[in-house]
């Protein structure tokens, strides 16, 4: 995983993304550590909106996709 810096947080895009512009999926783990809050994002909207999940909703958002129909 290679970090991104944003003024607000420093992204680290998901392992399961792919390099061709697939389904790209961030989060900043270091604003985890200092705020108790998981920041997600999609990474082709780097401006977008930015989802702010609590640690037990990230580890639910995770399970979800982990245990989805592809």
């Amino acid at each position: 995983m290679t970090p991104r810096t944003s003024p607000a947080h420093t992204w680290v895009k998901s392992s399961y993304s792919d390099s061709n512009g697939g389904d790209c999926v961030e989060w900043a783990p270091a604003t985890v550590s200092a705020t108790g809050v998981v920041p997600v994002r999609d990474s082709k909207v780097s401006d977008g909106p930015v989802l702010m999940l609590t640690p037990g909703a990230f580890a639910g958002l995770v399970t979800l996709a982990r245990n989805a129909d592809v």
